[in-house]
């Protein structure tokens, strides 16, 4: 959580620890039920699927 009500998610590289994207601002509680879960995770596929890699990220794949 990066505040009391939302929280960041990162996806990082492992090898590197550098972060490849970083999704602020996501709304969330310190207890949820299993909707609450659910409009995260699709929050944050939204997002991945918005994502276009830099020319750098392209050359990994």
């Amino acid at each position: 959580m990066d505040a009391p009500g939302s929280m960041i998610a990162r996806l990082f590289d492992r090898a590197s620890g550098e972060t490849m994207i970083a999704i602020a601002g996501i709304p969330c509680a310190t207890v949820m039920n299993a909707a609450d879960v659910e409009r995260i995770i699709e929050a944050v596929e939204d997002e991945l699927e918005a994502f276009v890699p830099s020319e750098a990220l392209k050359s990994y794949a």
